[in-house]
Formats: structure tokens, C-alpha cells, sequence
């Protein structure tokens, strides 16, 4: 039988945004840079859109603007 869990999953990586850039820190303390050039909707994206996320298999989903930004 199946377990299912109410909580919500842990985010394992760190986003934040400066200077035109997307940065994800891992928890390994790694961190890749993204230009938002490349993410359109991203780079135009308010503040609460960039906080909508969650972090999937392959990287991380921006769920309102549907971004995917493969890691």
C-alpha cells in the first residue's frame, strides 16, 4: 500500500536573481548562473511569479509562468 505525506516537499536548491541572471545554488554549495535572456518570460516575471517554483527531477518549474530551467 502506498504512503502519502501532507508536507510540502523540501526545496533542495537556492534561487535568486541579480544583474540580469538566474543563480541556483545546490545544497553541495555549487552554483550555476542562467541569463534571463535566455528565459524571456523570467526576465519580465514579477516578483511573486519568480517565487512560484518547485524543483522537479530534472531542474526547476516556474509553475505560473510554465518555465522549465533544466539543471
Amino acid at each position: 500500500m502506498p504512503l502519502f505525506s501532507s508536507r510540502k516537499e523540501e526545496k533542495k536548491v537556492k534561487l535568486t536573481f541579480a544583474n540580469g541572471l538566474l543563480f541556483v545554488e545546490k545544497p553541495d554549495g555549487k552554483q550555476q548562473a542562467f541569463p534571463l535572456e535566455w528565459f524571456p518570460k523570467l526576465m519580465n516575471a514579477t516578483e511573486e511569479e519568480r517565487e512560484d517554483w518547485k524543483q522537479t527531477d530534472k531542474g526547476i518549474h516556474f509553475n505560473q509562468l510554465d518555465v522549465n530551467v533544466d539543471l
